[in-house]
């Protein structure tokens, strides 16, 4: 036992003195509160410009179009006729025009003149010359505020109601996936680098022949209890740095720079599920490092096969735009249960939806399984290989082995 804590003492120290750890642990928090800082300081040092009023000019051959030329930011100046128009174009008094031609309730076109070269004309002034050409046509059929109704945009507010038909106490908010979303992003980061200190960990020993001496004198059991434990703590310590900093940041933001920042929410299992999920994914990618630094002639060459796995676990980042709006597809509920991307889909979809409790307890009950029986295997693996140098065994040498052992 005091063998296992000096090593494990030893790793624990190297590991959280490294300048890599101190960097990936402290930059987000750090980041973000001088962002915080920053933008409160600017924005007090700094008055917002006055908004740029852009203007249109419109040739009326009808004689109707006179009402709603204010359009926010937007003027639209009548004009008596298309030369007027042009040449005030030319002058830059106008940014473009239009002419509203005398068939335009039969054919609904417009025709626009401008001097820049675009291919389509942009959303923005289709939307501002449409309301327009809107708000004049119904003035006559319609209230004043009925008009406004129908030209403005739609603002639609969602609230969603659990099974029992209740309003729910949270509420879906694209912005709430911003925490999960940066936290999964760090989680990889820290399966990453853990699976890298271990692999070259037991890579440099076994080139150096350290591994030797260290087997002589504590054994395969103690020496992997040590160094998982030791990488393991050390990623528990950083995972509960950010876990901890994420409300604290939000409270500041939201008070310091308010807007959407305050209408984020943090779901109340987000800590418990961080803590139990980077547990469990820790253990599970550091029982598959442990095979791979054993079977591995060098920590280069073991590095590279780490990335078979380590990669997968940036699945569910690289697909998230795409099934954000889908978080109870199949393939979201797979990847919140397979072993290597569970952690980080879980993290994700929290920040989305409601998780049923038969998901995380089959996700939890598999990542628990693949570690138990992983360990069992690696353990075999790294006490046939781990003294072999040379050729790295392939994968049916590697299976016979396993049935001989």
């Amino acid at each position: 036992m005091n063998k296992t804590f000096l090593i494990f003492k030893h790793e624990f120290l190297y590991k959280i003195k490294s300048v890599s750890f101190i960097i990936v642990t402290l930059v987000i928090p750090v980041l973000a509160l001088l962002s915080i800082g920053i933008f409160k300081l600017v924005s007090t040092l700094v008055e917002s410009p006055a908004e740029e009023i852009k203007t249109i000019g419109y040739v009326d051959e009808i004689g109707t179009f006179t009402d709603h030329t204010d359009q926010g930011s937007t003027k639209l100046v009548a004009f008596a006729s298309r030369e007027g128009a042009n040449r005030a174009l030319l002058k830059s008094d106008i940014t473009e025009y239009i002419i509203i031609p005398q068939d335009y309730t039969s054919t609904g076109t417009i025709q626009r003149y401008t001097l820049e070269e675009e291919f389509i004309t942009p959303p923005v002034t289709t939307a501002i010359i449409k309301n327009f050409l809107t708000g004049n046509l119904l003035k006559d059929e319609v209230p004043p505020d009925t008009v406004t109704l129908i030209v403005s945009p739609l603002n639609l507010e969602v609230t969603r109601v659990t099974e029992q038909g209740d309003i729910a106490l949270e509420q879906s908010n694209i912005n709430n996936i911003i925490i999960p979303g940066v936290f999964s992003l760090l989680l990889c980061l820290s399966f990453m680098f853990g699976t890298t200190s271990l692999i070259n960990g037991l890579g440099e020993e076994k080139e150096s022949r350290l591994i030797e001496v260290l087997f002589s004198s504590v054994s395969i059991r103690q020496l992997l209890v040590s160094k998982v434990l030791a990488l393991g703590t050390a990623g528990l310590l950083q995972v509960l740095v950010w876990l901890i900093s994420a409300p604290l940041l939000l409270n500041l933001a939201s008070t310091t720079l308010g807007g959407f920042m305050s209408r984020i929410q943090i779901p109340d299992n987000f800590l418990v599920l961080g803590i139990i999920y980077f547990i469990l994914g820790y253990l599970l990618f550091a029982v598959l490092s442990i095979g791979v630094g054993a079977i591995s002639s060098n920590a280069m060459e073991g590095g590279q096969l780490s990335m078979l796995y380590t990669l997968a676990c940036y699945i569910p980042l690289w697909l998230v735009g795409i099934f954000i709006n889908f978080p109870n597809s199949p393939l979201w509920i797979v990847l919140s249960i397979f072993p290597i991307t569970a952690p980080i889909q879980t993290m994700l979809r929290l920040g989305v939806s409601d998780i049923p409790p038969w998901q995380l307890t089959a996700s939890m009950g598999l990542l628990v399984i693949s570690i138990v029986v992983g360990l069992f295997l690696a353990i075999k693996i790294f006490r046939v290989y781990m003294l072999m140098y040379g050729k790295r065994p392939g994968l049916k040498e590697i299976i016979n082995s396993l049935k001989k052992a």
